[in-house]
């Protein structure tokens, strides 16, 4: 079964991913932002990532860009999920080396199809 980890300050964004993430038959850990998340990653590797941009501590972008970076976790994929939906927005964050860049709000079908196409 693949683990996801779902990063966003938001408890009400995080609950409401790992809901559609649980039902679809996937394992969901959870970080509040991008330093909890990295200290999550290295004890811990999830097989895809699910980010928002705008977090305290360390943003989505930065988080990014250290995953793609670092040879243990670059084939890990990313999914940034923000509310920053213009085209530079999408732009930069492929940029950092996300897999796919979901804007918010989303169907949660869309959330859903996407991971299990990154996950296959």
């Amino acid at each position: 079964m693949s683990t996801v980890l779902i990063v966003d300050d938001s408890s009400t964004l995080r609950e409401m991913i790992a809901g559609l993430l649980l039902k679809a038959g996937l394992t969901v850990v959870e970080a509040k932002d991008g330093v909890e998340a990295q200290k999550m990653i290295q004890t811990t590797p999830p097989d895809l990532v699910v980010l928002d941009i705008v977090m305290p501590h360390m943003n989505g972008y930065e988080l990014c860009r250290w995953l793609k970076n670092s040879t243990s976790t670059q084939n890990i994929p990313v999914i940034i999920c923000s509310s920053k939906g213009e085209e530079f927005d999408r732009y930069w964050g492929m940029k950092q080396g996300a897999d796919a860049y979901i804007t918010k709000p989303f169907r949660p079908a869309d959330m859903v199809s996407t991971v299990k196409q990154l996950l296959r």
